[in-house]
């Protein structure tokens, strides 16, 4: 899912758009395997009379709540977390009921920085710490896969927009 084009500036362009690390989608998948396997040997196992339908009844809305819970969840939170990189500006947004915003512009980008576990590596993610001219002062994206590269065009970027500042264009493409 690209973002919205409507959201975007005049003449801003998207440089990068991205989710975290499918990393993140590991343990739902191994609980929704496990649930099920567990849920199928209690179904299979109890008795088909008696209070065994009861039972059977359950063991599958436990098994729902569990996968619901603990895969579907997660699952959703991953989906509906992006980060977004313009020719402008740094967007984040989270949130699966309550939506979470943020924007931050290139030009108060002041370093750029990424932190990589030996797990990390071994995937190809990382975390990336932005560090603005602003009262959060830092932003933390977690997980973000080909973290070099996001961490360099970032870099790049910032380093643009604060070209610009300083030679009064504003981002214009100016002949001098």
């Amino acid at each position: 899912m690209a973002f919205p084009q409507r959201l975007l500036g005049e003449d801003e362009e998207v440089e990068l758009h991205l989710r975290t690390h499918v990393k993140a989608l590991v343990s739902p998948v191994l609980v929704l395997l496990l649930v099920s396997a567990a849920a199928g040997f209690a179904w299979g196992s109890l008795p088909g009379t008696g209070a065994g339908p009861t039972a059977r009844l359950v063991v599958l809305g436990l098994a729902v709540l569990v996968v619901l819970r603990w895969t579907v969840w997660p699952f959703l939170r991953w989906f509906s977390t992006t980060y977004t990189v313009t020719s402008e500006r740094l967007i984040t947004r989270t949130g699966v009921l309550n939506r979470t915003g943020r924007d931050i512009p290139l030009g108060r980008i002041n370093d750029v920085a990424y932190e990589q576990s030996l797990a990390d590596r071994l995937v190809g993610a990382g975390t990336l710490v932005v560090s603005a001219a602003s009262e959060q002062g830092r932003i933390v994206l977690d997980d973000l896969p080909r973290v070099h590269r996001v961490q360099l065009r970032l870099s790049e970027l910032v380093r643009a927009a604060h070209w610009d500042d300083l030679d009064g264009t504003g981002g214009d493409d100016v002949t001098r």
